[in-house]
């Protein structure tokens, strides 16, 4: 009894970001064959798998677009999810592209999910993301270091009139001869 009130409160306490993690996070573990799925499939999972004690409203918006990696952020900046071209979503993974706003998690913290789903972050550091890269912070990445370097060099120059200094002279070097319609 005491056991199972414990659980209950654990579960509402999981925030939607990470709901909608595990549900996608079951689905890939459950169909391994499988790609990707849409975001129906992954609000039924929602559903079926009860994490919450009720379905939140916000659990829409996460799979569409707050956990969304490869997308503009809106509030979240969550990096959990990765929208193919067919309108269909698979965990995201080192490597994969993200916009560049987008600073936030890749899966949940350990410490904020119920026991019973640590198995999952278990199999997506094990297996999902094995050989597809092993970088999953952001200063792991060799690319993603390199943001902002040599910034000084630019300090204090304004963009238009630099481009403007470079295109001055343009107009004055000598045109090829149109060709006039016969």
């Amino acid at each position: 009894m005491v056991r199972q009130a414990v659980e209950t409160a654990a579960q509402d306490h999981v925030l939607v970001a990470d709901e909608a993690w595990i549900a996608l996070a079951t689905l890939h573990k459950t169909h391994a064959q499988r790609i990707s799925f849409s975001a129906r499939e992954i609000l039924d999972q929602v559903k079926r798998q009860h994490v919450h004690s009720e379905v939140r409203a916000g659990v829409q918006a996460h799979i569409y677009l707050h956990n969304v990696a490869n997308l503009e952020p809106n509030s979240a900046r969550y990096r959990m999810f990765y929208r193919l071209e067919n309108e269909t979503y698979r965990l995201f993974r080192a490597g994969d592209r993200s916009h560049p706003l987008r600073k936030g998690k890749i899966v949940p913290k350990r410490a904020e999910l119920p026991e019973k789903y640590h198995s999952l972050l278990d199999w997506y550091e094990s297996e999902y993301c094995k050989g597809k890269g092993n970088a999953t912070k952001e200063e792991d990445d060799p690319i993603l270091q390199m943001w902002g370097l040599g910034r000084e060099i630019w300090a204090g120059t304004n963009a238009d009139e630099y481009v403007d200094s470079l295109r001055s002279g343009w107009e004055d070097e000598e045109k090829p001869p149109t060709k006039t319609p016969e």
